[in-house]
C-alpha cells in the first residue's frame, strides 16, 4: 500500500475530489488530516474517514488560518504530503468585475496556497510531495473564468518557483490541472447554463464528458506517492483532452 505510514494533509478535503482522495488514502494505509469551512460537510468527513482522521475546521482566505493549520501539523509530527485544494469559483463578465470579487477569489485561491505552504514548509518531512491544484481555465480564455483562471495561473507560476526551492530536501511539487470535472467550476454554475455546459464539453473535449472526483484524486495521490518519485515541477492535466498540454 502506497501511504502505509505516511501522514498527508489536504486542504478543501471534506468533499469532491479532495474527499475521494482522503478516502482513498486512508484505504491505501496513509494517515489524512483535512480541512473544510462547512459544518455539515466536516462532520460528514468525520464519520466517513473514520476514527484516526482529524477532520478540521480551517478557511484558506484567512491569513490567521495558515498559522493554525501549520500548528496543527507541527504537533502531528510533520507531513509526507500536501495537497493544496482549497478553492471556489464564480463566472463573471469583465465588465462586472469589482474590488471585491477581485479580493475574495485572490485570498482564498492564490494567497490561501501561498500562505499556507510558507507555514507548512518547515513540517515538509524529507522527501514529501505536493500537489497544487490549478484548473485548465488558465489556457482556455473563457470569457466569463477571466479571475478564477488567473488566481489559479498564478499557482502554476508559483508552484515553478517552489520545486526550484524545495528541490534540495528532496521535496516534489507539482500541479494538478483540472479540466471539467463533476465537484469543482460546473457546481458553480447556475442550473439553466448547465445544458449550454454539457453542450460545451461534447463540443470540446475528445472523451465528449466530465470527468469524476475519483478520477482527479487518482492523479493527484500518484504525484504525492512514492510512484512519481522523479517528478517535480510539472502539471498534469485531467481534463479528457481539452487542452492537450
Amino acid at each position: 500500500m502506497r501511504f502505509t505510514s505516511k501522514r498527508l494533509l489536504i486542504t478543501g478535503g471534506t468533499s469532491g475530489m479532495g474527499l475521494a482522495g482522503a478516502l482513498r488514502i486512508r484505504g491505501e494505509g496513509g494517515q489524512v488530516i483535512v480541512t473544510g469551512r462547512d459544518a455539515k460537510r466536516i462532520e460528514a468527513a468525520r464519520a466517513m474517514l473514520g476514527p484516526g482522521a482529524l477532520v478540521v475546521d480551517n478557511d484558506a482566505a484567512d491569513p490567521e488560518g495558515a498559522a493554525a493549520l501549520a500548528d496543527i501539523i507541527r504537533s502531528a509530527g510533520g507531513i509526507d504530503g500536501l495537497w493544496l485544494n482549497a478553492a471556489y469559483a464564480s463566472l463573471g463578465a469583465p465588465q462586472e468585475l469589482d474590488a471585491a470579487a477581485f479580493d475574495a477569489m485572490m485570498a482564498a485561491n492564490a494567497r490561501g496556497p501561498a500562505l499556507q505552504l510558507a507555514k507548512l514548509m518547515p513540517f515538509l518531512n524529507p522527501g514529501a510531495s505536493v500537489v497544487v491544484t490549478a484548473s485548465s481555465s488558465v489556457y482556455e480564455g473563457a470569457a466569463a473564468t477571466g479571475l478564477y483562471a488567473a488566481t489559479k495561473g498564478a499557482l502554476v507560476a508559483f508552484v515553478r518557483s517552489w520545486a526550484r526551492a524545495l528541490a534540495s530536501r528532496g521535496i516534489r511539487v507539482n500541479t494538478l490541472v483540472l479540466g471539467p470535472i463533476a465537484t469543482n467550476l460546473r457546481a458553480a454554475l447556475p442550473v439553466e447554463t448547465r445544458e449550454d455546459f454539457e453542450r460545451f464539453v461534447m463540443d470540446q473535449v475528445p472523451l465528449g464528458r466530465v470527468g469524476t472526483a475519483e478520477e482527479a484524486a487518482a492523479v493527484a495521490l500518484f504525484l504525492l506517492s512514492d510512484d512519481a518519485s522523479f517528478v517535480t515541477g510539472s502539471q498534469y492535466a485531467v481534463d479528457g483532452g481539452m487542452v492537450m498540454r
